[in-house]
């Protein structure tokens, strides 16, 4: 299982982003979870096969139609067994 950890930068707050990733990485069957932060982006934890990883960050390049994304950052992470679905998390 590979994992990801993104920062989504731009406008991604206040424009559904968050709800319509949760939709893409649900279809695509990935686990991990999304959350804004409080310096205005948008951080998520993917994990899952490399092919649907892949489908996922090209989605969160452009994200939903109201969204205006900038850049996207991509770290390794350590997946995480323990993840059932693809969730929101608060914002921290």
């Amino acid at each position: 299982m590979d994992a990801r950890r993104l920062i989504i930068r731009g406008r991604v707050q206040g424009v559904g982003y968050r709800y319509a990733m949760i939709e893409a990485a649900r279809t695509l069957g990935l686990t991990g979870w999304v959350r804004n932060r409080r310096d205005g982006t948008v951080e998520a934890h993917l994990q899952g096969n490399a092919d649907a990883l892949e489908r996922l960050l090209e989605w969160s390049r452009r994200g939903p139609p109201s969204a205006r994304v900038t850049a996207v950052a991509t770290l390794a992470a350590v997946a995480d067994p323990a993840l059932d679905g693809f969730v929101h998390r608060p914002t921290e």
